[in-house]
């Protein structure tokens, strides 16, 4: 029975993935859905991207063993992020009217920077993209360990997230969201209220959590904790922002007001609901004290069966059918936009500057094709990697941290800011963070040490950033205006 639902359910989001691609007529609609989505659709994708894998398996194992001091990039710092650019960003978004947040460093800082951060934007997708291809392989193996393999799982999940979103782009997204939102709220919460009823109820499951240390959000005592919290706050608050991912969220909706209201509603309610599946990991310890011993296995990715273990030995069939149908929702809703966002950028930043005449249809179809190269890509490393959801999100996001966003956020904000200095913040700041990444060490006694790479690399871009425009200016470019850049490539495609 089960088996029969989790196939219905994969071949009913692939069907109503495939009528998103009647939307599509354009490649403005693959990648922004023809910036037309209403409120509640905008919140959705908003909601149910950024509530991935990582949150439900990963996240949640992590808080009930260490507790909320070890979660400070997600949920904390993923649900700031969200707030700072409905209130910081999101109208700069908008009132560009570009298809990528790529094309914003082409007009601010020219082709050059607009290259380099592509690809670095692009290239932090691999492990976000990489942790939803994982937890898909982990949940189908757990559920049907005598069928397939890890690996073979991770393939299955792949092939389904890539045929939808390739013939649909973000309007099947769109329509995909609002399904796999209520099916993630609704499911969820189901299973937080039985499981909690199980473990002794609401408050008994609070009390003990408490008394365990685990609600305590700045238990360390030691330098090194401080700076590993405040280093995984950062890279998720800050590093996220300049991602394609947001910016086609933002641009997607009907309109400035919607833009910012989607965004900061959807990081709002992904900050509250973050904490259902911490409730429901930690219930599942009390239930069922052998669970944690998943936490001492030697391989890191252990933890993360401590939920789909539970639930798949302890209770009936028809929570299991909630559960699973809302874990494999929110992959399936990340895992797809994490595959179109550097499809888009990689294609219209990058690969565009060598393929300048195109007609629209061109475009569309290599946005396709470099969707399944991204794929694939992230597949392989998928069936490779050994490291935790968790930890495959953060380290993508060091590297839009790093070269990202100081110029994006100075290029708004700071009149003074040159293609000079961007090109400066990016030079200064990725030899720094590669170069302390091999010297980095959370047990040394050197406080320089213990520091994060990523938090050597962010000053360095700073400083960049505000050394090369102060200079004189060798490196001239002049700040274009998005809408004849927007003309321009209007014009290409149509020819």
């Amino acid at each position: 029975m089960l088996i029969a639902c989790v196939i219905a359910y994969m071949v009913g989001t692939l069907a109503l993935g495939a009528y998103g691609a009647r939307m599509v007529g354009s490649a403005k609609d693959f990648m922004v859905a023809g910036r037309s989505l209403p409120l509640g659709m905008n919140f959705a994708c908003v909601f149910a991207t950024w509530f991935g894998a990582e949150t439900v398996l990963s996240v949640s194992a992590r808080f009930a063993d260490q507790g909320l001091g070890f979660v400070s990039g997600d949920p904390f710092g993923a649900s700031v992020c969200l707030v700072l650019v409905a209130i910081f960003f999101a109208r700069t978004f908008y009132s560009l009217e570009l298809l990528t947040i790529g094309d914003y460093y082409h007009v601010r800082y020219g082709r050059f920077v607009e290259v380099l951060t592509s690809l670095g934007i692009a290239a932090s997708y691999m492990g976000w993209t990489t942790a939803q291809l994982s937890a898909f392989g982990l949940v189908i193996n757990v559920l049907f360990p005598e069928y397939v393999t890890l690996n073979q799982a991770i393939i299955i999940g792949a092939v389904i997230v890539t045929l939808y979103t390739f013939f649909g782009g973000m309007w099947s997204i769109a329509l995909t969201d609002v399904v796999q939102t209520v099916a993630i709220v609704i499911g969820l919460l189901l299973v937080a209220y039985i499981l909690g009823e199980k473990a002794g109820g609401f408050q008994p499951v609070v009390a003990a959590a408490a008394q365990a240390g685990k609600l305590n959000l700045f238990p360390h005592v030691t330098t090194a904790a401080w700076l590993i919290f405040i280093g995984e706050f950062l890279t998720m608050a800050l590093g996220s922002i300049p991602q394609q991912d947001v910016f086609q969220r933002v641009t997607s909706a009907r309109n400035e007001a919607t833009a910012r209201a989607g965004t900061l509603f959807g990081g709002l309610f992904y900050f509250g609901f973050a904490f259902v599946p911490m409730f429901i990991a930690f219930s599942a310890t009390m239930i069922d004290p052998a669970a944690a011993g998943h936490f001492a296995s030697e391989d890191a990715r252990e933890v993360q069966k401590v939920l789909p273990v539970l639930i798949l030995n302890q209770t009936p069939l028809w929570v299991q059918i909630l559960f699973f149908g809302a874990v494999l929702s929110a992959i399936l809703s990340t895992a797809s936009g994490t595959l179109l966002a550097p499809a888009s950028i990689l294609t219209e930043n990058v690969l565009r500057q060598f393929t300048l005449n195109m007609s629209d249809n061109m475009l569309l179809w290599l946005v396709r094709t470099m969707l399944v190269l991204v794929s694939i890509t992230a597949t392989t490393i998928a069936v490779n990697s050994e490291s935790t959801m968790y930890e495959m999100v953060e380290s993508g996001y060091k590297v839009t941290l790093v070269i990202a966003f100081v110029p994006l956020a100075f290029g708004i904000y700071w009149s003074k800011a040159t293609t000079q200095g961007a090109v400066f913040s990016i030079l200064f700041a990725l030899p720094v963070w590669l170069g302390t990444e091999f010297i980095h060490d959370e047990e040394s006694a050197n406080l320089w040490q213990v520091v994060p790479p990523q938090i050597y690399g962010l000053v360095a871009s700073i400083l960049g950033m505000i050394i090369g425009s102060s200079m004189p200016n060798w490196i001239k470019h002049v700040p274009r205006h998005p809408a004849d850049l927007a003309q321009e490539r209007r014009s290409v495609v149509s020819h």
